[in-house]
Formats: C-alpha cells, sequence, structure tokens
C-alpha cells in the first residue's frame, strides 16, 4: 500500500513541478533571444544608416570595411542588397549567397521591418536572420541583412535550463523525502487495521486496531473498530455461554428425569401403557443426545484460526476405526488419497469434521458402499449443487477457497438412498432431519456444525448427487473444498 501511494504521489510532485519548470524555461528562452535580437537590431539599424549615406554618395569601401569588421568579431554575416534584392555589399562571398532569396529581405525592401522571433531552440539550428530597410516608405533605397549564428545563444539556453532543471530538482527531492515518511504516519494506522481485521477475520476477537499514531480521523476509526469488536466479542461470549451454561445445568436434571422414567418400567403394566413408556424413555435420550451436541458445537466453535495438517496424518489415525464400522454395517470403504496434500484444517479439527460425515454416511445412507477420495482442484463442476457458499448466494468463503492458493477437495460418497435436491437445499439447516430418518439416533446438528466449520477456515461444503445405485437413482456426495496449504 506504501509502494502504491508513493508511486501516485511522486509522479504528481514530478508532474507539479514539470508544470512550473516548462514554461519557465520557454520564458528564459524568449528572453535572452530578445536580448540577442535587440542587440543585432540595433547593429542592423546603424549599418542601414550607414548604408545609406554610403549608396547615395558612392563611398562603398568604407561600409564595406565595417561589414568585414563586424563578422570578424561577432561571426555575423552581413550583406547589404539594392532595391532589386542583389547584393551590393557583402562582408563575405558567404553573406553574399545568403542575403540572396531571403524572405526577410524582400519584406525589407517593401518597406516593412519582419517579425521579431519568438525564441530560439537548443534544438533548432538556424542562424537568426534580422532585416533593416535603408530608407522609408516609398524612399526605400536597400535592405540590410544580418544572419546570425545561434550556436552560442543555443548553448546560454541549454545552460539555463540545466541550472532550471536542477532547481527544480530541490523541491521534487524534498516532496519525495517528505512523501515516504507522510504517506508512512497516514497508513501505518491503516496497515494495522487490516492486519486486525485478517486476524478477527480467521476467528481470533482478542485482536484490536492500534488507536495511536496516523490521522485524528483514523485513529477515531480506529476506536470505532475496537469498540464493534468489543461488542460482537461479548455478544459471542454471551451466546457461547448461555449454549454451555444451560446444557450442562439441564444435563443433570435430565439425567434425573431418564432415570425415573427408567425404574418405572417395573410399574407399567399394558401394551399401550409400555409402548408410552418406551417412547419417553427415547425421548429422554434424544434429549440427552442434543445437549451432549449443542456442548460440543460451543467448544468447536470456541477454536479461533485455521492451521495447515497433512492429510495422510489425519486419516492414518482414522481409516481402521471407520472400515471397523462400516464392516458392521455391510458397507465396503474404499479411499483415493494421494500423498503430500496438505490443508487449512477447520477450527476443532479435521478430523472431527471427516468423522461426522463418515458417520453419517455408514449410519444413514443404507447402502453398500462409501468412496473418499481427495485431490487439488480449482474449478468447480456439476450443475446440481447444494451448499454453503453456492446455493444461498454467500460466496465469500467459498470463493477464498478457490482463490490463488488453489484449494484441496474431498469428497465422502455412497450408494445409498441419498437426498432430492430440495432435501439437498435444506440439510444444512441446524435440526433439519430427513423424513426417512426421523426415528435414526441423531440431532440434525452434525452436517450444519461441519459447514460452518469449513467455512471459518475459508473453505465450502457441498451436498451433491453421489455414487449410482443400482436401480438408476445417485446416493449423496459430501464436498470438502480447503485452501490449499
Amino acid at each position: 500500500m506504501l509502494r502504491r501511494l508513493l508511486a501516485l504521489l511522486v509522479p504528481i510532485a514530478f508532474l507539479i513541478t514539470a508544470s512550473l519548470a516548462v514554461p519557465l524555461g520557454a520564458v528564459t528562452a524568449q528572453r535572452q533571444t530578445q536580448e540577442v535580437y535587440v542587440d543585432r537590431l540595433n547593429d542592423a539599424g546603424r549599418f542601414a544608416s550607414l548604408g545609406s549615406t554610403a549608396l547615395r554618395t558612392g563611398r562603398l569601401e568604407g561600409l564595406r570595411g565595417e561589414l568585414e569588421r563586424y563578422e570578424e568579431l561577432y561571426g555575423a554575416r552581413v550583406a547589404v542588397v539594392d532595391p532589386s534584392g542583389r547584393p551590393v555589399l557583402a562582408s563575405s562571398p558567404e553573406a553574399a549567397r545568403t542575403a540572396q532569396g531571403q524572405e526577410e529581405a524582400r519584406r525589407a525592401l517593401g518597406g516593412f521591418r519582419p517579425a521579431p522571433p519568438t525564441a530560439v531552440w537548443p534544438w533548432s539550428g538556424a542562424d537568426l536572420v534580422i532585416a533593416e530597410p535603408i530608407g522609408r516608405d516609398s524612399g526605400v533605397e536597400g535592405a540590410v541583412l544580418i544572419s546570425a549564428p545561434t550556436e552560442e545563444l543555443r548553448e546560454r539556453i541549454l545552460g539555463s535550463w540545466a541550472l532550471l532543471g536542477a532547481l527544480s530538482m530541490v523541491p521534487l527531492g524534498v516532496l519525495s523525502a517528505v512523501a515516504w515518511p507522510l504517506s508512512r504516519w497516514v497508513l501505518r494506522p491503516v496497515r494495522r487495521l487490516d492486519e486486525a481485521t485478517a486476524a478477527i477475520s480467521e476467528g481470533d476477537l482478542s485482536v484490536r486496531a492500534d488507536r495511536v499514531g496516523g490521522p485524528p480521523e483514523l485513529r477515531r476509526l480506529a476506536a470505532s473498530f475496537n469498540a464493534m469488536v468489543d461488542a460482537v466479542e461479548r455478544a459471542l461470549h454471551r451466546q457461547r455461554a448461555f449454549v454451555s451454561d444451560a446444557s450442562h445445568q439441564l444435563r443433570n436434571p435430565l439425567a434425573s428425569l431418564r432415570l425415573a422414567v427408567e425404574n418405572l418400567e417395573p410399574h407399567v403394566s399394558g401394551e399401550e401403557a409400555r409402548q408410552a413408556h418406551a417412547d419417553a424413555v427415547e425421548e429422554a435420550k434424544a434429549m440427552h443426545r442434543l445437549l451432549n451436541s449443542l456442548t460440543a458445537a460451543t467448544r468447536m466453535e470456541s477454536f479461533r484460526a485455521s492451521e495447515p495438517v497433512e492429510l495422510d496424518e489425519v486419516l492414518a489415525t482414522r481409516l481402521t476405526r471407520w472400515r471397523a464400522l462400516a464392516e458392521v454395517e455391510g458397507i465396503a470403504l474404499e479411499t483415493r488419497v494421494p500423498e503430500g496434500l496438505r490443508a487449512l484444517a477447520p477450527p476443532g479439527g479435521l478430523g472431527s469434521v471427516l468423522d461426522e460425515l463418515m458417520s453419517n454416511a455408514i449410519r444413514l445412507s443404507g447402502g453398500s458402499r462409501i468412496r473418499l477420495t481427495a485431490s487439488e482442484g480449482d474449478g468447480r463442476d456439476g450443475a446440481d449443487t447444494v451448499g454453503r457458499g453456492v446455493a444461498g448466494g454467500d460466496r465469500g468463503a467459498g470463493a477464498r477457497a478457490d482463490g490463488a492458493r488453489g484449494a484441496v477437495v474431498l469428497h465422502v460418497a455412497d450408494d445409498g438412498t441419498g437426498l432430492a435436491p430440495e432435501e439437498r437445499r435444506k440439510a444444512l439447516q441446524r435440526f433439519w432431519r430427513g423424513p426417512r430418518h426421523q426415528n435414526v439416533e441423531g440431532t440434525g446438528l452434525g452436517l450444519a456444525i461441519c459447514a460452518d466449520l469449513v467455512e471459518s477456515s475459508g473453505g465450502s461444503l457441498r451436498l451433491l448427487p453421489g455414487l449410482p445405485r443400482p436401480d438408476g437413482g445417485f446416493g449423496l456426495d459430501v464436498e470438502v473444498r480447503l485452501p490449499q496449504a
């Protein structure tokens, strides 16, 4: 950010300096040109006065000597032409040739003095030509033509420009020197605010913006930002504390209630009463599982930051248990995971997320095959997709996972009963359970918590059609996309 600001300020300072130096350089060239022009014009007027006398009396030798000495002294060629434009006198043969065909001489013979030059530029090699009529109005007897070389004048103008450029470097250098500390002073609180925002977005609510240094507006912004984070942190702590406290406070009364209900079994008679008693026991167990899930969710959501993990190491500690659970249900477990994949694990651990997904596939799919695959990927495929960051309009987390860092994509796919598109759209909502699984043990929180945890690490979780079934349908495929570490 500092380099970008300097890249903006320094050219602006250069343009401001150039906008002042360029007109001043042009004025300097014009002024020095005018000085030389006036000097040569005075000389031309003197030669015109002498030429008028010489042409009337016919005494040309004295004027010729004056012209030759003038060229020898100043290096300027001088010629006197008659009304027809033919050279009568010249300081040298070269001067006579130069005088022929000059537009300035024709204008002077017409009784007009040519307009003075605007400026002589250093890159122009033309001579400075000055013409002065001899006589006035209808009595023009000839003209004096001076062709002065401009090499010395151009060198003086170029030297003045070099001095002006050197002097212009002083304010430009001062502006550049001031721009560096000024930019650092202005951008330091912005940079620290950006760092604090990045840390908070990763879950670290203990970070605060620096309120020291910088312009007053940025200090007030940092104070407002810190107040906002304080309010958010207090609200989150109160929410988590409430859920945790409520879960713990209800655990003992619920355990006592469950024990009391179970102890009523010897005293229950009749088929209808025994069924009601069994339903009551089952409801107490479901309530107990729900409290456990709420406590686990609160504990997992309290983790702050993601951390890089080796996918091989995560799977090595769990594959044996998954295979054992799958064999009990008569399900074949396949794995296709290349070596060396590293990903940013969600807060609470990637293993916990995969445990939940594998448990759902084993308990709820009703299929005969589960396939776990992992790969590096950048694009998204499949039109029939539902998931956080895709179907709900919030693409933030998914976009970060697919950004410049690349992504690691895991699929837990089965060939079971699967979910209809409408059910997949609802399945990531908390406490949602499919119609076929109302009597199966569970709370409807696991998949929603997994999606939240994956998104908190900059990833996304989607539900896709899974492996093909023998009857022509498809099971369920849970895609977990994580940033590549």
